[in-house]
């Protein structure tokens, strides 16, 4: 770590402990104290947020599959003894909310933050590390989510998939334009997707940044037309890729209609920008995903190793249309669930569990298991990644899946892959 990164996160300690200390001094004793838990079969009260009702990405479904789990685990006696007591917090795609979101979670005493969305990683880890409560399986979209050490992540979030998007395309495409938000995280994007396209011996993708909310994408519809079908080489394949969130279908739907009918480029995206709810809702076999190459982290949403989720779903969201099992943030949620469930297993029957001891737990244990959904999972020191800004990637797992007949099924040749290698060689983005 360098002088400069090392001040920068002292800094924001210690801003985020005066915050802590003046929120003590204004309302009180925070509620439980320092004792976290409390003792033998007491509630472990956890933490999930999400942006909801905002103008750019919204991951409702996340929030909803964390009520669906603490119904769940509760009704079968808790988890180790334990009653779960899940807090869920509008995040609204801000920097003020995610602030907002981990400040709840430091006064109601959570002994985590477990399966959350936020591009503002600075604004909710500051809070969280200063407290010393862990953040497992967020979502990874954020940089400081592969850089604290408060952060468990059981994917290897944006950047695995924009390198494995690149490795993708540079099996098939001779030309790639890339149309990603003009944000800060945004920013890091060309450099993943170029990584995993010189790994196939690729020139690198033109980059089109878009409004991160903007309605209107005709100039860079026009502008990715372009430059994937600019050489007029009838052999040659132009290959479009959007990675715009829940913009990605407005971005497509403008390309369609800017599109030639003489030449039609291979059109991408990732899971997350594009879902199977996305593809049932414009269409399904009709719709114009049909085709699409899509890159996810976890095997696709028909396979049996989903079904308890399913059934948990099916069972426990109460008719909640939020909580789709086919979402990517559904999954990733249920997974990070899945995770601080075994870690609490570990702890001695009804022993009293607080932030610390389950911090502690997830440095020093055995590797987790989630059921096939993803590589066994360990954050011990040794399974820390050589990749530049994102040392805390400890699954670079990808899975290839196009869209066949309406439905997001495994590309045929296509094996899963582990991105690590190829992020080790790219350059640094955070």
């Amino acid at each position: 770590m360098t002088i400069s990164r090392r001040a920068a996160s002292l800094s924001r300690t210690f801003v985020a402990t005066a915050m802590g200390a003046s929120l003590v001094a204004g309302c009180g004793a925070l509620p439980g104290g320092s004792a976290g838990s409390g003792g033998p079969g007491a509630t472990i009260t956890v933490m999930t947020f999400a942006p909801e009702g905002t103008k750019a990405t919204n991951m409702p479904g996340m929030t909803g599959m964390a009520k669906a789990y603490e119904r769940w685990v509760n009704a079968k006696g808790g988890i180790n003894g334990h009653k779960l007591r899940v807090l869920t917090c509008n995040e609204k795609n801000t920097p003020s909310g995610a602030a907002d979101c981990a400040r709840k979670a430091v006064a109601e005493n959570a002994v985590a933050v477990v399966g959350s969305y936020s591009q503002h990683g600075r604004a909710f880890m500051a809070p969280l590390e200063a407290e010393g409560i862990p953040f497992i399986g967020g979502y990874g979209v954020s940089s400081e989510e592969f850089q604290s050490p408060m952060s468990y992540p059981v994917n290897g979030g944006q950047s695995v998939l924009i390198a494995g998007a690149g490795h993708q395309l540079g099996r098939v495409c001779d030309q790639v334009a890339l149309v990603r938000p003009d944000t800060i995280p945004g920013d890091a994007l060309p450099v993943l997707l170029n990584a995993g396209l010189r790994a196939n011996k690729m020139a690198d993708a033109a980059d089109i940044r878009a409004a991160e909310d903007s309605a209107d994408f005709k100039p860079q519809a026009t502008e990715a037309l372009a430059h994937t079908t600019g050489t007029g080489k009838e052999k040659e394949k132009g290959c479009v890729t959007a990675v715009l969130g829940e913009r990605t279908e407005t971005f497509f739907d403008a390309f369609r209609r800017t599109e030639p009918q003489r030449k039609k480029p291979q059109i991408s995206s990732v899971l997350g920008s594009v879902s199977q709810s996305l593809v049932d809702r414009t269409g399904g076999r009709e719709s114009p995903f049909e085709g699409a190459y899509i890159t996810s982290w976890y095997p696709v949403s028909s396979d049996p190793v989903w079904e308890p989720m399913r059934k948990v779903v099916s069972e426990f969201a109460f008719g909640d249309d939020t909580v789709d099992p086919d979402d990517t943030g559904a999954q990733t949620t249920w997974i990070a669930y899945t995770v601080l469930s075994e870690i609490v297993k570990r702890f001695g029957k009804g022993e009293g569990i607080d932030a610390r001891k389950v911090k502690r737990s997830l440095n020093e244990a055995q590797p987790v298991r989630t059921g096939g959904l993803t590589p066994d999972l360990s954050w011990r020191y040794q399974d820390m990644r050589a990749v530049a800004g994102f040392p805390r990637i400890v699954n670079g797992q990808v899975t290839f899946q196009i869209v066949q007949s309406g439905r997001l099924v495994a590309q045929p040749g296509e094996q899963s892959l582990d991105m690590t290698s190829t992020l080790e060689q790219a350059p640094r983005t955070a």
